[in-house]
């Protein structure tokens, strides 16, 4: 006979053995799949980071040789197309003495203190670096003497210094000025006369240009431009040492007519190496640019034939009554003054008040 249906058969949760079943193999391939996609996206992650991690590498190593490629490129242009400026911007005083002063080493601590007496007592708030040669001296009185305008000496307005190298080959017999040299260059020779002729033409071209410039900024500017020139500055170098060449034959002549003169050149002649002006020149001025810069005596003759009071505050005498020195120390009230600072007597720099 046929059994009778009778009520079907329920799982423990209430639900159809014969759909129980359905949800399983639909779980059970879902997982599968789950799975599948799980194990692919996983290779797929293995792989791209097994590439992933060389190209960050490679990315990070060309990143460092193009930094570096750029920065020499930089550095490259920089100089190429960068004025070279033999007397630098403005920095703070008190930097600039950590700066070049480290340590404590006593003299060091002496430098140190030096420039902190500058700033408080003599209000000297920067300095301008000036190149290290031995033009250091010229090149910082002429650069303050174009960057603040100043005039001629008094005898210069009263002569053609074009025309002071023939004077004194012609009119005081001078033919020795023929071993005039000219610093590193040692040139001399018959041609000396026309050499030294155009320094001292561009020295009264230029003096005479910054001398009618009103505006300060403009003058600074200027500066700026000619003395990143090596060329420019070398000649007016040249033209400031036979200025003082001028001024010591002339005073030597009025000597030999027993007229007074300044005690400053009675100590110059009175050494064997400066006893007239052809020893001055041959021992002591040709030197100037080339293996040696101005000697004290030097920068008071600078002084005297350009009439200005040149104030030097020499940091290596701190504490001492040669911290602060005039050349010359004599100087008439009308001459202008400007200011240095050495740590040497040989390297000079610019204070700015």
């Amino acid at each position: 006979g046929v059994t009778p249906r009778g009520p079907r058969i329920k799982s423990r949760i209430g639900i159809p053995v014969g759909r129980s079943d359905q949800v399983y193999s639909w779980m059970l391939v879902t997982s599968q799949a789950l799975g599948t996609v799980w194990r692919i996206a996983k290779g797929s992650v293995m792989l791209a980071a097994s590439f992933l991690v060389p190209a960050l590498c490679y990315f990070r190593r060309m990143h460092y040789d193009l930094g570096h490629w750029l920065k020499w490129w930089i550095g490259y242009l920089q100089r190429k197309f960068k004025r070279n400026l033999s007397v630098e911007a403005e920095v703070d005083l008190l930097s600039f003495c950590v700066r070049e002063w480290k340590g404590e080493t006593p003299r060091a601590k002496m430098m140190r203190k030096a420039c902190e007496e500058l700033f408080w007592r003599h209000h000297i708030k920067c300095v301008r670096q000036v190149k290290r040669d031995n033009y250091a001296a010229l090149r910082s009185v002429l650069f303050q003497i174009f960057s603040q305008g100043l005039s001629f000496p008094s005898w210069m307005k009263e002569k053609d210094i074009v025309k002071l190298p023939e004077k004194l080959l012609f009119s005081q017999g001078c033919n020795w000025i023929q071993q005039y040299s000219f610093g590193p260059e040692k040139y001399t020779g018959s041609n000396v006369f026309g050499k030294l002729r155009k320094c001292v033409d561009l020295l009264k071209t230029q003096w005479t240009e910054f001398n009618g410039i009103k505006d300060y900024h403009k003058r600074g500017s200027m500066c700026n431009i000619l003395f990143s020139d090596p060329l420019l500055e070398y000649k007016l170098y040249e033209a400031l040492k036979f200025i003082m060449l001028y001024q010591v034959t002339e005073v030597y002549e009025q000597m030999k007519t027993n007229k007074v003169i300044p005690n400053l050149f009675q100590l110059l002649f009175s050494r064997e190496t400066s006893s007239d002006p052809l020893s001055f020149m041959i021992n002591h001025l040709n030197s100037v640019g080339d293996t040696c810069g101005l000697e004290q005596i030097d920068m008071f003759i600078l002084g005297h034939s350009l009439e200005i009071k040149i104030k030097v505050f020499r940091l290596f005498k701190f504490n001492s009554r040669d911290f602060e020195v005039c050349y010359p120390d004599l100087a008439p009230r009308e001459w202008p003054e400007i200011s240095l600072l050495t740590e040497n007597d040989r390297h000079y720099h610019i204070p700015v008040f």
